[in-house]
């Protein structure tokens, strides 16, 4: 009877305790390793070919109380700048886009004045952003012989595009994300946690996470364009080679430009249809960087005049 009640109690006390939630266990899957790649390569959609934007990412601030001190200046926005970076990071990662750096630019125009060289380089759309949400919580259970403590990070960020000639801000998205850590401990045993610091960064990476594939989608519908070095004959140098996803055979159409327009109801300058005067199909590339390459077409339909490149343009064909 004695023991009875005494194993009773013990599993009162233990139902009293708060224990840390056990994490998942992987398991292995009935099949191997390759026989999952060959499966997932059997079904996976073919890979659309999408030639490469040229993106800059203005300027990324932290609006938030969070970092902020008296003994900062405008300039000491290490939120802000975490947040450019992995952006940054995951927009070249994804080999869609040429990212162009315009956060530090006073820094590549003083670089520039001692070279005595400037080459900044236009790009199709300017990424602005901000981090308008941030904040951390602790909370915890506690029982009769343990308890927990549960650390959490929360993020938000703010990511506009804008035409980079124009100011126009053409599309808008945000990102939430967050990051949690748990320790606990029984009768004196068990983890326990001081200030996590690097939920900080995990909740930011998740931000930027949830808001990059609309992102990326946004910019890969910016139409692709590049300009006509010189004519020589039949073929035509262009500006734009590997590092844009220009490759031997493709076909590319040429456009004369449009009439340029000021609209008295909007106030923007619009740019006319233009019209295709040929087809060419890329023979070769050149140049070993993505600054100096180009590739040379021959005209397989139409003609251009001589002398006139300026008026002219290149684009993809569309389907």
């Amino acid at each position: 009877m004695h023991r009875t009640i005494t194993g009773a109690a013990l599993l009162l006390v233990l139902g009293g305790c708060a224990v840390v939630n056990t994490p998942p266990q992987s398991v292995d899957a009935p099949v191997s390793r390759v026989q999952q790649q060959q499966a997932q390569q059997a079904v996976a959609i073919p890979e659309v070919k999408s030639f490469k934007r040229k993106v800059a990412i203005g300027r990324f601030t932290n609006e938030t109380r969070y970092g902020r001190t008296f003994q900062t200046d405008a300039n000491a926005d290490p939120l802000g700048k975490q947040a450019s970076d992995m952006l940054a990071t995951r927009l070249v990662a994804s080999n869609k886009f040429l990212v162009f750096e315009r956060q530090d630019l006073n820094k590549i125009k003083d670089e520039q004045k001692i070279t005595q060289q400037s080459d900044l380089i236009g790009v199709d759309a300017l990424i602005l952003g901000s981090v308008t949400e941030f904040g951390r919580s602790t909370s915890g259970k506690t029982g009769f012989l343990s308890n927990t403590k549960i650390q959490t990070a929360r993020a938000k960020v703010e990511i506009r595009l804008a035409d980079a000639r124009t100011g126009f801000v053409f599309f808008t998205a945000s990102g939430v994300g967050e990051a949690n850590t748990e320790s606990g401990e029984v009768a004196g045993f068990g983890s326990k946690a001081d200030y996590d610091s690097t939920l900080n960064d995990r909740a930011i990476g998740a931000a930027i996470s949830d808001v990059q594939n609309a992102l990326m989608s946004k910019l890969a519908e910016r139409p692709w364009r590049t300009d006509i070095l010189k004519m020589e004959d039949q073929r035509v140098f262009i500006s734009g080679g590997k590092s844009q996803g220009i490759k031997v055979g493709d076909t590319l159409a040429v456009m004369r430009e449009g009439e340029k327009v000021k609209s008295a109801q909007t106030g923007f300058e619009i740019t006319l249809p233009g019209t295709t005067v040929a087809t060419l199909r890329v023979q070769s590339l050149f140049g070993d960087a993505e600054s100096n390459e180009g590739a040379v077409g021959e005209l397989i339909s139409g003609s251009l005049p001589k002398n006139q490149g300026s008026a002219f343009f290149v684009t993809e064909v569309k389907n």
